[in-house]
């Protein structure tokens, strides 16, 4: 295989990486919280030597994640949650602390409040957040402070990473930090509303298309390129 097919199923590759994002985007469309991915792709030189032309190959193997945030929706539900501007809430799960924008919670058998999968939300100090059980008016405070008739129970903690780049995801709309994180000057934090998904299906589907069309033309091309190294080894074995 000459350099032409190299450089292009590099190209082709990434290409599906893309497509199996996108794909991945437009099905989380609905999900609460959850931030759209994209696929950066690098350029990679390879020196041949004096006498030969250098090869690039098209490299997409970094997924990019973009924060933007999601529209609010308004559901008034007590432990219904959503961050307005920076900052994520931070859970404790069996694999170390995760940082989210879903805001769905309920307090479970021991009042402590948690995400649908049984993960821990956290305070401002790390801890867990308790509500009493029977407590009638539950009440959250755009800087976080929940209370219960009237009575502090503590604030919900926002966290940023120290370095934003450590930032990745690790299931759904769980993401992992590798590194420090950072307590949010000034949260902001709405009860009775939830963040939407950032992903807009009209412009996934666009993508969806254009790169399905780039696969064909790479397809094509690998196809026509063959054709012409089966031509000339027919013209040199003649």
């Amino acid at each position: 295989m000459d350099n032409a097919s190299y450089i292009m199923l590099t190209r082709m590759s990434g290409l599906r990486r893309e497509l199996q994002v996108v794909a991945h985007n437009i099905a989380n469309s609905a999900t609460t919280g959850y931030r759209r991915e994209g696929v950066l792709f690098s350029e990679f030189v390879v020196g041949m030597g004096r006498t030969e032309p250098s090869v690039s190959m098209a490299l997409g193997n970094t997924r990019q994640t973009v924060q933007l945030q999601g529209a609010m929706s308004q559901t008034n539900g007590r432990f219904d949650f959503a961050v307005e501007g920076d900052g994520f809430f931070q859970l404790e799960t069996a694999q170390g602390p995760r940082l989210t924008r879903a805001g769905i919670f309920t307090p479970n058998a021991a009042g402590e409040l948690v995400n649908p999968d049984g993960h821990r939300l956290l305070d401002a100090g790390g801890g867990a957040i308790f509500v009493p059980p029977g407590a009638r008016d539950v009440t959250l405070a755009r800087d976080g402070t929940l209370s219960a008739d009237g009575v502090p129970l503590g604030q919900v903690g926002l966290v940023l990473p120290a370095d934003p780049v450590t930032l990745s995801r690790a299931a759904g709309t769980l993401f992992s930090v590798e590194g420090d994180v950072l307590p949010v000057e000034n949260p902001q934090i709405l009860q009775g509303f939830l963040e939407d998904s950032n992903v807009d299906p009209m412009i996934e589907l666009s993508r969806m298309i254009d790169v399905q069309r780039a696969y064909e033309r790479g397809q094509s091309l690998m196809q026509r390129e063959d054709e012409r190294i089966k031509g000339v080894i027919q013209t040199l074995g003649r």
